[in-house]
């Protein structure tokens, strides 16, 4: 899993659409320069409307699955552990103590929306759009 790009790792509690979006983006933008990995700490299926707002955005999630950091820890040398839920990031300090920068970036879960299929659709995109606009933020300030 070494390509001498610097590793990022996503983390979010179910994996199953904040981390999965963000590690696509992140590829999509940043993938000359990261290796992109997502994980969550109690990993469930991709969610469907995940699937349907990455597509809407020209990216499929084709090859991704849900995974738990165990499957990275001592296996790859993450160099930046980017948070992207409330209830993930009190357990980060335990998961990544060692090599890796830890970044914030709570986003709300578009899993939990509730409303007609379209209101959470909308909200799916919403998050979408957001973390979107967060990792291009991060490319060109924090990390060029």
């Amino acid at each position: 899993m070494t390509t001498g790009k610097q590793h990022v790792i996503f983390l979010c509690t179910g994996n199953s659409a904040r981390s999965q979006m963000a590690e696509a983006f992140l590829r999509k933008h940043g993938g000359d320069r990261f290796e992109a990995h997502s994980a969550g700490l109690e990993p469930r299926d991709i969610h469907p409307l995940t699937r349907k707002v990455m597509e809407e955005a020209g990216l499929t999630l084709e090859g991704h699955y849900p995974k738990t950091p165990d499957e990275f820890l001592g296996k790859v040398p993450i160099r930046h552990a980017i948070v992207v839920c409330e209830r993930a990031e009190k357990e980060c300090p335990r998961l990544w103590p060692f090599g890796a920068t830890v970044y914030s970036w709570p986003f709300d879960d578009p899993a939990a929306a509730e409303g007609t299929d379209e209101e959470q659709l909308n909200v799916f995109r919403r998050i979408r759009d957001a973390i979107q606009q967060r990792i291009i933020r991060w490319l060109s300030e924090e990390v060029s």
